[in-house]
């Protein structure tokens, strides 16, 4: 009885499984939402998303400091040339000659020569109207202007005049004392120039300064003040 009991009951349980599974499978369907309602959950969360500010977005990356720009290079005009003829993808000329290329030379110097000499001739025509058109500009005041200073006056009294067309003066100068007041008497010899032998010795003659006549004249006698007896 017991072995029975027993098989009734493993066969009781056995068919509950699929009852089981089935109703598992049934459940998901049932609880699964439709395609209305799943858009209407989506759009409030869409919403949230666009609503949040733009900071909150993937933090843009800093953007790394440009690089030193490496020195250009300095290059010759010739080389400069060279590399724009190795660049140059036209048609090649002919073959030339060394006679025509000389030729071609000649002809392109002589057709700058012409352009320059013409610009020349335009600028000096242009230059030469302006001097026509500016007005006349006032001369400028001498920065050194010739001056002539004082000269000097001297007095004294002719001690020789063998000499020709030269008298031998001495100055005599008395004048006072700094310290001690005592009046200090000395003199001065010097030669001046006689042109007409006027003076004689002892005679008291003014003499005047003047530029250098010889070796050692630098005086003109001004007039005879007074005659020897």
């Amino acid at each position: 009885m017991a072995d029975d009991a027993d098989n009734e009951t493993t066969e009781t349980s056995e068919p509950q499984a699929p009852e089981s599974e089935a109703a598992a499978a049934e459940a998901p369907a049932a609880d699964a939402p439709t395609p209305e309602a799943a858009e209407a959950q989506d759009a409030p969360a869409a919403e949230a998303e666009s609503a949040k500010p733009v900071a909150e977005e993937a933090p843009v990356q800093a953007q790394a400091p440009a690089a030193p720009s490496e020195p250009v290079e300095q290059i010759s005009s010739k080389e400069r040339r060279r590399g724009e003829r190795s660049k140059h993808s036209g048609e090649a000329k002919p073959r030339r000659t060394p006679e025509e290329r000389h030729a071609e030379r000649l002809a392109e110097r002589k057709a700058k020569a012409i352009k320059r000499r013409t610009r020349r001739l335009q600028e000096r025509a242009k230059a030469a109207e302006r001097r026509k058109t500016a007005p006349a500009q006032e001369p400028l005041a001498p920065v050194h202007a010739r001056t002539e200073g004082t000269r000097k006056v001297r007095q004294g009294v002719v001690t020789s005049d063998k000499a020709d067309k030269t008298i031998t003066v001495r100055i005599d100068i008395a004048r006072r004392h700094r310290r001690y007041e005592k009046i200090v008497r000395s003199s001065s010899t010097l030669h001046a120039h006689d042109e007409n032998n006027e003076a004689h010795e002892g005679d008291v003659v003014r003499v005047e300064e003047s530029r250098p006549l010889s070796r050692s004249k630098r005086w003109r006698l001004i007039d005879v003040l007074e005659k020897a007896r």
